[in-house]
């Protein structure tokens, strides 16, 4: 019997194309510029990158048109409309419907203008909210989603489907990786909307800035997270490029979790603010646990090598140059 999910397809000739043209879509984020520095690293020398006024990832015939005249060898695709709890309950169509256009946009003019390989990037709440801890790639669509974020989850599930229907339908190759919690330069520590690493590391920064006796933070501190450098994430995104050509989408995590009083200590520590930690029992702690089961990426070969540690301190040294010195 033939095998349907194009999973015979034959990988690892993407790093030995450094020349051939790959187009980044949202290469000014934080994992699409992660990725970019890899792939230069690499010694990729022909990247095409396009800002959102340069090029309209919801307008099909803008897409439809750069793909006709560029005409990119490999799509990574990095570009989507991301936020918070609150942007999620507060733009809910929003966040299912551009990230619906811009991946059926690049997804559907990647495949008819001939691209050798794409990779589809998602995220870890794809996942039903009372998945197996850890999760395993086999967890998708068997429970309810958590409700403040299903919009942006459907569509990113979406995604997933559509490049397995290309697979099924056109042998095309097109793979997904879904990331855990991520975190690194170009992170947003905006003191409202970010998550919750770049907001500890703000919170301590402006502490000892300002000489103060504590920091409040919200809940007990004993939910478990995992937290993955986004330079490991393009280390494994061009792996994936080169390695795998498989149906079912792949997870990207560390595979190591800490609690949040864990991590609290350890950004309190990078970060030197010696006054107190205090936890606010009466504030929500969220998800007791949630950790990504990584045992599939890890059996093709490949695992994460910045530890939390120094991926904190490079992270700060990054904030304190980038964020602390423009405001000054």
């Amino acid at each position: 019997m033939a095998d349907t999910t194009g999973s015979e397809m034959k990988s690892g000739s993407f790093m030995l194309e450094k020349s051939a043209k790959i187009f980044v879509a949202g290469h000014r984020g934080l994992v699409g510029s992660a990725i970019v520095r890899k792939l230069q690293d690499q010694g990729f020398t022909n990247l095409v990158l396009r800002t959102h006024s340069e090029l309209d990832l919801t307008s099909q015939s803008d897409v439809e048109s750069f793909f006709a005249t560029q005409k990119p060898v490999y799509v990574i695709l990095a570009a989507a409309k991301v936020g918070g709890i609150h942007a999620n309950n507060t733009y809910p169509a929003d966040f299912i419907g551009v990230n619906l256009q811009i991946q059926t946009n690049v997804i559907h003019s990647a495949y008819k203008h001939g691209v050798k390989k794409l990779l589809f990037l998602g995220s870890s709440c794809i996942y039903p909210k009372f998945a197996p801890q850890p999760i395993p790639e086999s967890a998708l669509l068997t429970g309810p989603l958590e409700p403040t974020n299903e919009w942006y989850a459907i569509a990113k599930i979406a995604g997933i489907k559509m490049c397995q229907a290309y697979r099924l339908q056109h042998q095309w190759d097109a793979i997904s990786g879904m990331p855990t919690n991520l975190y690194g330069q170009n992170d947003n520590f905006h003191p409202e909307n970010s998550h919750v690493l770049p907001a500890l590391m703000r919170r301590f920064h402006e502490a000892k800035a300002n000489n103060a006796d504590e920091v409040v933070v919200w809940g007990s501190g004993s939910p478990l997270r995992e937290f993955l450098h986004v330079d490991d994430l393009a280390d494994a995104c061009v792996f994936l490029m080169d390695q795998y050509s498989g149906f079912e989408h792949v997870n990207v995590g560390s595979g190591v979790e800490v609690t949040i009083k864990e991590l609290a200590e350890l950004v309190k520590e990078v970060v030197g603010f010696k006054g107190k930690l205090v936890w606010d029992c009466t504030k929500p702690d969220g998800t007791p646990r949630k950790l990504m089961d990584n045992s599939k990426l890890a059996s093709l070969g490949w695992t994460p090598k910045i530890s939390l540690k120094d991926g904190l301190s490079q992270t700060y040294e990054w904030y304190l140059e980038n964020v602390v010195q423009q405001k000054q």
